[in-house]
């Protein structure tokens, strides 16, 4: 019988022991309440898991096993269990129980117990407010969601702007009084909570609070804040302001021809006004003019005159013509010259 037991211990180490390693290297379960309004539980990540797990949980002895109801999946792989509020119950010993099954085996991995006071995690404090209690001295609160706020203590950290490092104070109560302060500074405060040594024995601080800023640099924000809103103003809506001005002042000038005249008189071109004179009438200002055809004829010539020729007789008893524009002398005899009929010299006349 020894033997037999001996032998299906080696078949069990020698055929299962891969699956066995690696369904026990999830380093175990581990537990967090949130605020008191739900908990997680979880054994480790899709990357490290080889098998598929599942857990049970009961509250003391007489208290039956139940088996996770939601369990958190990552890939389709069981990584861990919530609890809604309702399946918790505190200061009463909470135990686990984590399983592994490889095919159609189901192996007990972890078997564990805890107490779930001591597995709290509030959530961050809210609403930091800083106030001036007087010239050199700040008044720092604070509020917190977690429903026993007797059941808290507080860690407050605060540096300024010149401080390398972040000095800490431990506080009981939902105000910090912060006394030298150095107006030429500003400072930041954070503030995590975590529950006292009255009500559990946890080691889980919540998360840093949002930061709340005092000093120069706040009052420097809000005069930059300031500042940005009139850089907006005066680079965005005042060109925009001045566009949509201009662009109405424009259609009312298009639209109103007697303003835009007014505005910007016309300069007259007077060559246009002379194109048919000398295009369609080439010319004839006559014809341009309307100037009625008797009363051009009126002021024609009605009378004409023949040219007269006037000659002197040279000395020494003989002659030469002067002609004008001729180089042979006339054949006709000397004698006196009959005057013309319409000649001015028509009474007198030259000879020898």
């Amino acid at each position: 019988m020894a033997a037999l037991s001996t032998f299906l211990a080696s078949l069990l180490l020698f055929g299962l022991g891969p699956y066995l390693a690696g369904a026990r290297s999830p380093p175990g379960v581990e537990c967090v309440l949130f605020n008191e309004e739900y908990m997680t539980c979880t054994w480790g990540s899709r990357e490290t898991l080889t098998a598929n797990y599942s857990l049970y949980y009961w509250y003391g002895k007489a208290s039956p096993v139940v088996e996770c109801k939601h369990y958190l999946q990552d890939h389709g792989i069981s990584v861990g269990c919530r609890f809604s509020q309702d399946e918790i119950i505190q200061f009463q010993p909470f135990h686990v129980l984590l399983n592994a099954t490889l095919g159609s085996r189901t192996m007990k991995i972890l078997s564990k117990s805890m107490e779930l006071q001591d597995l709290v995690k509030p959530e961050a404090p809210v609403n930091l407010t800083i106030h001036n209690v007087s010239n050199n001295q700040l008044q720092l609160t604070w509020s917190s969601s977690y429903p026993k706020a007797q059941c808290l203590e507080h860690a407050v950290k605060y540096k300024s702007n010149k401080d390398t490092s972040w000095t800490e104070h431990l506080v009981n109560g939902d105000m910090f009084s912060f006394p030298s302060m150095d107006h030429e500074k500003y400072y930041t405060f954070y503030v995590r909570s975590k529950i006292n040594s009255y009500c559990g024995s946890t080691q889980l601080w919540s998360e840093w609070s949002v930061p709340v800023v005092w000093g120069s640099n706040s009052t420097s924000k809000g005069a930059a804040e300031e500042q940005l809103h009139w850089f907006w103003i005066h680079t965005v809506l005042v060109p925009i302001a001045s566009c949509l001005i201009l662009l109405v002042l424009v259609i009312l000038l298009v639209r109103m021809e007697r303003v835009w005249v007014i505005l910007m008189p016309r300069i007259p071109n007077p060559s246009k006004n002379f194109d048919e004179l000398f295009i369609t009438h080439n010319g004839n200002f006559q014809e341009w003019a309307g100037v009625p055809k008797d009363v051009v004829e009126s002021f024609k010539p009605n009378y004409s005159e023949n040219i007269c020729y006037v000659s002197e007789l040279p000395p020494n008893n003989s002659y030469e013509p002067l002609w004008e524009g001729s180089n042979h002398p006339p054949s006709a005899v000397p004698g006196p010259t009959p005057p013309s009929k319409h000649s001015p010299y028509k009474n007198s006349y030259m000879g020898v």
